[in-house]
């Protein structure tokens, strides 16, 4: 039995894959949940510590599964980690209303069915929990032609916040973790339009973009003993960009 033991969705890829290497290193065991069970070939054989369970995230099944994994394979649960998620842009008249309807699918709905499978767990080992979304900067603030993703990402902070107040009294924390322009599978896209990507580097303080491993860091620490009185946090980790008005470039010399 490992000492503890984590859930992390959408765990093949970026945010997900570095949260899952770093747990880890840490000496957890963790149930990975992505839709796609063949991406896990980077894994290799080490087994021993990570368990995966295939499944959709807006299926209430899949989470329960994953829950009970958990604690078939590891004995019990001590973090989730909520951070499967789509994205997508289009004018507000024009994009479908059923790209919306998804956004808040995976981005909201996923999240509350994860806290309704993974809370009753910890409440009863008596012993608290923690629980890290994966929000964005996008839900601070708004960016043209992304108001579905905006929409649902700003519905998921404070539906940390709201689960973060409720649950408090059991000594289950909440928090919200918010990259920030971040070189994954997702923002791939991106990283083929040089201009778009550039200006967006432009736009971050620290004039680069971030990378996977430096937010699993932070979703590492709110998810430690170490962050025992961090709850109900809305965290960017962003280079600063949320810090700039966005009027001017950080980058440019008047």
């Amino acid at each position: 039995m490992t000492e503890r033991v984590a859930i992390v969705t959408g765990g093949a890829s970026g945010i997900g894959r570095a949260c899952v290497e770093r747990f880890v290193e840490q000496g957890y065991g963790v149930v990975v949940i992505d839709r796609d069970a063949d991406a896990f070939d980077w894994l290799g054989d080490d087994d021993r510590h990570v368990a995966v369970s295939a499944g959709d995230v807006t299926d209430q099944a899949t989470n329960e599964s994953a829950v009970a994994l958990a604690i078939e394979r590891f004995g019990r649960l001590d973090v989730a980690v909520f951070n499967a998620g789509v994205s997508m842009g289009g004018d507000l008249i024009e994009l479908p209303i059923e790209e919306f309807d998804r956004a808040m699918d995976v981005n909201v709905r996923a999240v509350a069915l994860g806290l309704r499978a993974v809370v009753p767990t910890m409440r009863d080992q008596g012993d608290g929990g923690r629980i890290v979304v994966t929000a964005s900067t996008s839900g601070i603030g708004a960016d043209p032609r992304m108001w579905a993703y905006n929409t649902s990402k700003a519905a998921v902070i404070n539906l940390a916040r709201a689960a973060a107040v409720d649950l408090g009294a059991d000594g289950i924390t909440v928090n919200a973790v918010c990259p920030g322009p971040t070189e994954t599978a997702m923002t791939s896209g991106l990283s083929a339009m040089p201009e778009v990507h550039d200006e967006l580097r432009r736009r971050i303080p620290l004039q680069r973009w971030g990378r996977p491993e430096e937010v699993a860091a932070m979703i590492a620490f709110v998810a430690s003993s170490d962050a025992s009185f961090v709850n109900g946090a809305v965290i960017p980790v962003d280079g600063g960009i949320t810090a700039n008005t966005g009027q001017f470039s950080p980058g440019s010399r008047g």
